[in-house]
């Protein structure tokens, strides 16, 4: 991830409003997916395996909003940041594009788009789960990482199964390929977004974060 967000992030020179634009989007994005994962608990409620799939999924990434609010509390936003949040227009086209691949995608396509975007965000956890912010608390404040990255394994794990269980056909892995680039696109454009769209917030704090 050479973007700019990430090569602040590794130098300890990124902003705090970058940090907060990360956890107000992170925020209103899980709730999205979340509602996202119910609805494929419905769509696939015939399949036993599937499922208990998306069951799972649901019930791990449940407590994600809370846990990114908390970071971004930490960080100084206030409840009505997040109540008034609305998406800036690279997490819209990311979340949008989640939302079809749940809602209209093939299992396969589906879990692609799951599994390119854990492992794109693999770096950014690591990041804030092994290194000591100097914020407080800091252990609260990265409770969110340190969870996702964990889970991360599990995730992407269970993504490459449901993955290897449904694209059999040279068109079911064709369109594979083209979610996993797609998907990348989207996740790239959505930190370039964030990072972006806080250059003309004034109502954020300028001062950087130092990761020690």
């Amino acid at each position: 991830m050479q973007t700019q967000y990430f090569c602040d992030l590794r130098q300890g020179t990124l902003s705090i409003r970058r940090l907060q634009g990360f956890a107000l989007q992170h925020y209103i994005t899980n709730l999205a997916l979340n509602k996202g994962f119910a609805l494929c608990m419905v769509k696939y409620a015939h399949d036993a395996d599937l499922y208990n799939h998306f069951a799972h999924q649901y019930n791990e990434e449940q407590y994600h909003p809370d846990l990114v609010k908390k970071f971004g509390l930490a960080l100084g936003l206030t409840e009505e940041d997040f109540h008034n949040t609305t998406f800036i227009f690279e997490c819209l086209s990311h979340t949008g594009a989640a939302l079809r691949g749940m809602l209209a995608g093939s299992p396969a396509e589906n879990r692609t788009w799951a599994l390119v975007n854990e492992s794109m965000v693999v770096p950014l956890f690591e990041e804030f789960a092994t290194t000591s912010l100097k914020l407080r608390p800091a252990e609260d404040a990265r409770e969110f990482f340190k969870v996702h990255w964990i889970a991360i394994r599990d995730h992407t794990q269970r993504a490459v199964n449901v993955i290897r269980n449904f694209a059999h056909s040279a068109q079911e892995q064709k369109r594979v390929r083209e979610i996993a680039n797609h998907a990348v696109r989207f996740k790239v454009a959505k930190f370039d977004g964030i990072y972006r769209s806080m250059l003309s917030s004034s109502r954020m704090p300028t001062a950087t974060i130092t990761l020690v």
